[in-house]
């Protein structure tokens, strides 16, 4: 058995098609099936069963599988603990990102990131919070931006900022001549919310406190924070949107944009790792740059009170 090896059972399992598997591994898909035929026979079970398509584990390959995504987490360690003693910012690091975040906050993180560290690859997913916890957890992940808290033990939340919460409101509802508006003014008949699946879906029925209790007339299934802006625009319409998305508002724009009284609701963004992960310097260096591309009154909590995920 060897980790090279093991680097093919997982990639077969992480695409569940051979020849992707072996693109990825930059070998030939001949020489990555030879391999994993080579283990099976070592090992004497069969860890996929190739009558599916697309392929999948059969029950011990599972077992086998996630405890070679283990022992591959542990050999990366050895360079890890080189390039942290030399001080050296390079390798990769897999980030995950939920689709509230990724338009507004990736632009200027990658940039930067790009001109200051030219020798890191930075490998980024765009998924909601259930994948990318379950991918930290398969080691397929290094550490995800998503709204915490998780309460999950398996995993670390580092809290970075809290992200205001801003009720949107198009020209012709009643609420567009308010300069705050009450949780109560709120009609749910004419919210508009994102998917299910969505945490800030689901943070949004909190904080209006509708739950799951609430009758929509009209269903719009949608996991685009900008597509919600032109259903208000085009509609007598409300929808909830964080602060990053209204942070380039132009000044006709921001007319639409309402505060909730105090105290104001949030939501707290976190860099969430697996309690076994590795990569500690880089996963420090990627908190460092998050944070000083954020403004700072976002850094603190005080006089906002965080919603949390239902």
């Amino acid at each position: 058995m060897t980790l090279t090896q093991l680097e093919y059972i997982v990639a077969v399992d992480t695409y569940r098609h051979f020849a992707l598997a072996a693109a990825q591994c930059y070998v030939t898909q001949p020489t990555l099936s030879m391999q994993l035929q080579k283990l099976e026979d070592a090992l004497g079970v069969k860890i996929f069963d190739r009558t599916k398509q697309p392929v999948i584990p059969t029950a011990i390959g599972i077992r086998i599988i996630a405890q070679a995504r283990q022992i591959l987490r542990e050999a990366e360690k050895i360079q890890t603990l080189i390039n942290e003693e030399k001080n050296i910012t390079t390798g990769e690091i897999k980030l995950g990102i939920i689709p509230t975040l990724a338009p507004y906050l990736l632009p200027g993180l990658f940039k930067q990131m790009r001109e200051k560290y030219p020798h890191l690859n930075m490998v980024i997913k765009e998924t909601i919070t259930e994948e990318i916890i379950q991918e930290l957890k398969q080691n397929k992940l290094d550490c995800g931006l998503v709204v915490t808290p998780l309460k999950d033990a398996a995993i670390n939340e580092s809290p970075l900022f809290y992200e205001e919460l801003y009720v949107y409101v198009s020209k012709k509802n009643a609420l567009y001549d308010k300069k705050y508006v009450l949780v109560d003014d709120i009609n749910p008949d004419q919210l508009w919310l994102l998917e299910e699946g969505h945490c800030f879906r689901s943070q949004v029925l909190n904080l209006c406190e509708l739950r799951r209790t609430a009758d929509f007339h009209f269903n719009y299934a949608t996991g685009n924070i900008e597509t919600l802006k032109r259903m208000v625009d085009k509609s007598n319409g409300i929808t909830i949107l964080p602060e990053l998305a209204v942070a380039e508002f132009s000044k006709s724009q921001m007319k639409l944009v309402k505060q909730l009284k105090e105290p104001r609701p949030a939501r707290e963004v976190s860099l969430v790792t697996h309690r076994d992960h590795i990569k500690t310097k880089l996963i420090q260096t990627l908190k460092d740059e998050i944070l000083a591309i954020i403004p700072k009154p976002m850094h603190q909590v005080r006089g906002k009170k965080v919603v949390e995920i239902e």
